[in-house]
């Protein structure tokens, strides 16, 4: 069956009441979403859609009146809430992946275990309602999948529990990066997207780029607070059937080649990995025999298009070559989340998709060198452990019985 694809439009950026608002605008009944939202074991909520206007346009704000209880909430106990809500399982998965992309990208930020990161901000009852209502807001609408066109983000600084922290936050680039979103920056000293809403995108986007084919069903506006000079302030979302065709567009790379005949093994390896730390999805190295038989190596850079340039002059520089070429190509890549387990004591991260738990190799090495284990048995100690935390998949966890 054709699928229903949300695409949410971040011209001015995105944040939880913002996509909540953008999904209640186009269809998603206030109602049908209050309710699923009751089935959180926490009260002293409420929630209700104005209408408004952004630079013109009419757009749903979306404003949730919450009691301030100064609670500050861990981790583990927002997911214990979530799992106590008996949603269905869509609903709860989406919810629960929002959150552990934020959590991660804070634990990463402040040194910590995930299960002891703090927060703050999105911790608070209205933070919770977006996230977890925008979960509900895509089951009544009967959304499969989302996608996402570039990110745009403000500049300046911004005030948060920690302080005047840069615009956009740390933990806002950490999980667009980590997502792979492309972004841009434009000159308004506001927060455009939010770590809400860069852990919408993060934990929910299966691509980024322009309008996926679609046959368009229902769109709408969400607003943001404030009236900005230039833009509308609104996130927009387009709802709509999903075209079936032999192959779904993938995400846009640029391939970046040079064939290199005088460089030493040590500098083609120092050489793919400065490119990685500048910024490419990735770099190899392929033996190949040139004109008059002479061996060389074709240095290959797969990059986002908008980095192409730059990582062209990277190539360059470090080989000292007399020219860089490109093409245009498309990747498919898997929705993967960062997760982290405990072996011996010692922390090591493991990226998880649909098919598979891929232990990070320098954390194994880490721990190999430490304990004097031998690598393979780190890695397959690393995978066991993820495994006996109980992390189930959609496939695996039917949808629990409505409650009584």
């Amino acid at each position: 069956m054709p699928e229903t694809v949300a695409w949410f439009h971040c011209f001015a950026g995105i944040a939880g009441d913002m996509a909540l608002g953008a999904l209640v605008d186009a269809g998603a009944g206030i109602d049908d979403v209050r309710a699923l939202l009751k089935r959180l074991p926490v009260g002293g909520w409420e929630i209700r859609a104005d209408d408004v206007l952004r630079g013109g346009i009419g757009a749903t704000h979306l404003v949730v009146e919450a009691e301030d209880t100064k609670v500050v909430r861990t981790y583990s106990h927002i997911v214990g809430l979530i799992e106590e809500a008996r949603f269905p399982s869509r609903l709860r998965d989406r919810a629960l992946a929002v959150f552990d992309a934020i959590a991660v990208a804070e634990a990463h930020l402040h040194r910590r275990n995930i299960d002891h990161v703090h927060f703050h901000e999105v911790g608070a009852l209205d933070s919770i309602v977006d996230i977890v209502g925008t979960a509900a807001a895509l089951e009544v609408l009967g959304v499969d999948v989302v996608t996402s066109s570039v990110v745009t983000t403000g500049t300046g600084m911004i005030r948060a529990a920690h302080g005047m922290l840069p615009n956009p936050s740390p933990a806002t680039v950490a999980m667009l990066a980590t997502a792979g979103a492309p972004t841009r920056g434009i000159d308004v000293p506001v927060e455009l997207t939010t770590p809400t809403g860069a852990g919408i995108l993060a934990a929910l986007a299966t691509s980024f780029g322009p309008m996926p084919p679609m046959t368009i069903t229902a769109s709408g506006f969400g607003a943001g607070t404030r009236e900005l000079d230039n833009t509308p302030n609104a996130t927009q979302v387009v709802i709509g059937t999903a075209l079936v065709a032999e192959t779904t567009p993938g995400q846009p790379v640029t391939l970046l080649e040079a064939n290199i005949d005088d460089a030493t093994g040590e500098t083609l390896a120092h050489t793919i990995a400065v490119l990685l730390e500048a910024g490419a999805h990735d770099a190899w190295v392929t033996p190949i025999v040139m004109k008059k038989g002479r061996p060389a190596h074709t240095i290959a850079v797969l990059v986002d298009p908008v980095e192409a340039g730059r990582l062209a002059d990277v190539l360059a520089r470090e080989t000292g070559t007399l020219g860089v070429r490109g093409s245009t190509l498309q990747r498919w890549p898997s929705r993967r989340e960062l997760d982290e387990v405990t072996v011996e004591g010692e922390p090591v991260r493991v990226k998880v998709s649909p098919n598979r738990v891929k232990v990070e190799h320098d954390d194994a090495a880490r721990v190999a060198r430490r304990t004097g284990l031998p690598l393979r048995e780190v890695v397959s100690l690393a995978e066991e452990a993820w495994r006996r935390r109980g992390v189930r998949t959609p496939a695996q966890d039917p949808d629990p019985p409505e409650p009584a």
